[in-house]
């Protein structure tokens, strides 16, 4: 279970990445890289459930 959980969280990571790189700059860009980056942060702690929760905020901030 976890390791699918970790498998998913790491295609999101990559998901928002692309979503963020295609994106034009401005407010929205700057908000959702600092929830990236706190994304990356939680996922390098192997905290899925906060990783997953940076990710949305960060899709949020980009819509």
């Amino acid at each position: 279970m976890t390791m699918n959980l970790h498998t998913s969280t790491q295609d999101k990571m990559k998901a928002v990445k692309t979503a963020w790189d295609k994106a034009p700059s401005g407010p929205k860009k700057e908000a959702a890289l600092t929830h990236y980056k706190a994304a990356e942060k939680a996922m390098t702690a192997k905290n899925d459930a906060d990783c997953l929760k940076s990710l949305d905020a960060a899709t949020k901030a980009l819509a």
